[in-house]
């Protein structure tokens, strides 16, 4: 289903989507459930806004409400309290170890999988270019590296693709022999003329505003956006790959005044039910539908790849 370029934005993420009912679900049986809220990476908008939100509202009577933000920063405040959701989906273990260390979680399932690309816009002056990166018929690196080419990323003290797309240009670095890539394409590691919130992204690659940006697989096809594939040597989708060759690069950063030095985790989306979950069962609902043969089929129609980790 194509998505408007009108209604992109909205879709996509913003801060809080609210799924509506179908227009099977009467009034009355939503009114009969309290709402179920769920924290989730902002890549999975259109996913949980346009996907899961309906269908589950659909079987349970219930309303959704999706919270998309920075796994990192959802993680922080759901720990620290300020913030409770009846779920947490988050890609790579370490914002579901954020919450777990907090005592808010006691276990996460793997729900699917994606890998780290180049999303570009079909509005970019550099678009053939990017068109025959895509094709293998120039190299990505090299176009990347055009005068004036605006690139997008986001914080990685915040957010796992953030980091993800500094960990990817690391080993691009060391796979195709090109030491200063990294600083010819992505500048310093906070460098704040590239760095954008994840909901809103890939909508200003969309509209144009950005020629090209780091991306999830699964969110750019999602979306339906073109997009540069990446060896599993560079695209963290591997996780056989994850002792003997990505954690060959690390990055340090500093949050709040904290130096951190941290490594590559493999690209699985994972799902925790919040130990004090407003409406517990409603949420063990909503991991069920995740993880059941329905719910495989809707992440493969929305760009997802099967879960390959193992429970946290």
């Amino acid at each position: 289903m194509r998505i408007s370029r009108r209604d992109l934005g909205r879709t996509f993420g913003g801060s809080i989507g609210l799924a509506a009912a179908s227009a099977a679900a009467p009034v009355i049986a939503q009114a009969a459930h309290p709402p179920l809220t769920v924290a989730f990476a902002g890549s999975m908008g259109v996913l949980m806004n346009e996907g899961f939100g309906p269908e589950f509202t659909k079987q349970t009577g219930a309303a959704f409400r999706g919270i998309g933000e920075g796994a990192f920063a959802l993680a922080r405040q759901i720990a620290a309290g300020t913030m409770l959701p009846d779920a947490f989906i988050s890609i790579t273990p370490g914002p579901i170890n954020v919450v777990e260390k907090a005592g808010k979680i006691t276990s996460a399932v793997p729900i699917a999988s994606t890998a780290m690309v180049i999303a570009y816009s079909p509005k970019s002056r550099f678009v053939k270019q990017l068109e025959a990166a895509a094709t293998g018929r120039m190299r990505w690196w090299e176009v990347l590296q055009a005068r004036n080419l605006r690139f997008g990323r986001t914080d990685p003290r915040t957010d796992p693709q953030g980091r993800n797309i500094v960990f990817t240009f690391k080993l691009a670095e060391r796979y195709y022999n090109q030491p200063h890539l990294l600083q010819n394409v992505l500048g310093p590691v906070i460098n704040p003329s590239q760095i954008f919130t994840e909901p809103s992204l890939l909508a200003r690659l969309d509209t144009g505003e950005l020629d090209a940006t780091s991306g999830y697989e699964s969110a750019v096809k999602s979306l339906k956006l073109p997009f540069i594939k990446l060896p599993d040597e560079i695209n963290l989708s591997n996780p056989a790959m994850v002792q003997s060759w990505y954690n060959t690069v690390s990055l340090t950063l500093e949050v709040k005044g904290r130096k951190t030095l941290v490594r590559p985790q493999p690209l699985v989306f994972y799902a925790a039910i919040l130990k004090e979950a407003p409406n517990p069962e409603l949420a063990k609902q909503f991991v069920a539908l995740l993880t059941s043969t329905k719910g495989a089929v809707m992440l493969t129609k929305y760009g997802y790849n099967p879960p390959l980790g193992l429970p946290i």
